[in-house]
């Protein structure tokens, strides 16, 4: 798997290697099945995972590891789709708001775990080149994917706040093709909080008896 860590090209001077290109244009496939609310999102995530933590795997323990993380709930995401995607009349999921006790929990679990990973990455050196930044993302990706498994408009913010981080980080260390990917990321959260905004609106809206269907 050496190739995946060897250079595909060069741009605007930055080093881009395959590894970083391949899992993040997955990652980019992964967003826009999301908004359009396919299962495929959960395995191309899958499969994001997959690749980098084979360009990880033996030299970067730590990023391994948290591949190894975000495969797990790809696969929680997939499980809890198929449970519940019957329910809308498309047979997909039907978006919704997260309610004040989930928002309360997922904003306590994101900052309890940066400062739980952060800790550890600092203990652990070989773990992270920047503990902080990098527990926040880490963190962030997963609320992020669970609420997005859940159906949760509040993914798109998730998402959005991990983009406030990741864009300047994966630059400054010089991840130039991640953080081109994350500018695009945030285009596409925009456009797909939107849409599931709208949806979970309509999906909410009370029939009136005797109302057309």
């Amino acid at each position: 798997m050496n190739w995946l860590n060897s250079e595909a090209f060069t741009l605007f001077g930055q080093h881009i290697i395959w590894s970083d290109m391949t899992g993040n244009i997955l990652g980019l496939i992964t967003l826009a099945l999301g908004w359009r609310r396919s299962l495929w999102t959960w395995p191309v995530q899958f499969l994001s995972g997959l690749v980098l933590f084979a360009a990880f795997y033996g030299h970067l323990t730590g990023s391994a590891g948290k591949q190894v993380v975000v495969m797990a709930v790809a696969l929680y995401g997939w499980w809890q789709w198929q449970r519940t995607r019957n329910r809308s009349g498309d047979g997909q999921i039907t978006p919704r708001f997260a309610s004040w006790r989930e928002r309360a929990a997922m904003v306590a679990a994101a900052g309890a775990g940066t400062v739980a990973v952060a800790l550890l990455f600092q203990a652990y050196p070989s773990l992270s080149w920047d503990p902080w930044p990098d527990a926040y993302i880490f963190v962030g990706t997963i609320v992020a994917m669970y609420a997005q498994a859940k159906g949760m408009v509040e993914f798109w913010i998730a998402w959005l706040l991990v983009d406030l981080v990741g864009v300047p980080l994966n630059f400054a260390n010089g991840y130039a093709f991640s953080g081109f990917v994350y500018v695009i990321y945030g285009a596409l959260v925009l456009w797909g909080m939107r849409d599931w905004w709208l949806r979970s609106r309509k999906a909410a809206r009370p029939t009136l008896e005797g109302a057309p269907a």
